[in-house]
């Protein structure tokens, strides 16, 4: 399976180049904060592009990974090729992140890579091989190819979580829950379905009902607090449920 480079990313990048230009061509005198900042957003748009323009190549095959990007070039094969974790990191700053993929590098390999992550699951170092948003393919059609190539190697954080707990995206409103604290809190409870035992799913259960309890954080805009309040209390439900037996992690 061979990765497409997404380039709608490009158009913004590309505004900002074209809008800076406008800006300087506009005729004018004592216009000096005008300039500066159509200066800035020629150079912040034309750094966005000369990055995004870069060589790309990510293929997915029974041979391995084929990586073409900046400090990475190079056929990956799977001998070299511990784990693999498709995962989101939180939001940050209210913003939402978008899916990666990490690789745990088999000991003694890919040692002039360095590290920058770690595994979702068991934390191991890790190198963050792709950005989701720079490929057209979705994540569920990477994730399928991985799991066919990869095999073992490879676990699907996104598709175990929402198959624990679906929860649909919240909308957005004004005076909304603060959506990072949200966020925290779906994601704890859900590892926990996944991944915990009885007691880390207690323990998840119990930081959902004392936020609840105390009141989520309230900002200008931010989750719908009737779709979270619904949420919580499934989660919540569902952390509760007795299992026979107790989850331990698995790579």
């Amino acid at each position: 399976m061979e990765l497409h480079r997404n380039r709608g990313a490009l158009v913004l990048p590309l505004v900002c180049v074209l809008g800076g230009v406008v800006l300087l061509a506009l005729p004018g005198q004592d216009a000096v904060l005008r300039r500066l900042v159509a200066v800035g957003a020629v150079l912040l748009g034309g750094a966005v592009l000369v990055s995004l323009l870069r060589p790309f190549r990510f293929g997915i095959s029974a041979d391995g990974l084929t990586v073409r990007r900046p400090g990475l070039r190079r056929v990956i094969p799977w001998q070299e090729v511990a784990a693999l974790a498709l995962d989101q990191p939180p939001a940050l700053q209210g913003r939402p992140s978008t899916p990666r993929l990490l690789l745990v590098p088999a000991p003694g390999t890919m040692i002039d890579v360095p590290a920058d992550a770690h595994h979702p699951v068991d934390g191991r170092a890790a190198v963050e091989l792709l950005d989701l948003e720079r490929v057209r393919e979705k994540p569920d059609e990477v994730a399928a190819a991985l799991a066919r190539y990869a095999g073992d190697r490879f676990v699907d954080v996104l598709g175990r979580r929402r198959a624990a707990f679906a929860a649909d995206d919240f909308a957005v409103g004004l005076r909304g829950y603060r959506a990072e604290r949200v966020d925290e809190l779906i994601r704890r409870g859900r590892d926990a379905l996944v991944w915990g035992g009885a007691l880390e799913r207690q323990a998840a259960r119990s930081e959902i009902e004392r936020a609840r309890a105390e009141g989520l954080p309230i900002e200008g805009r931010g989750y719908s607090r009737l779709q979270v309040d619904e949420a919580l209390a499934a989660l919540s439900g569902a952390l509760a449920d007795d299992r026979s037996t107790d989850r331990h992690p698995t790579p």
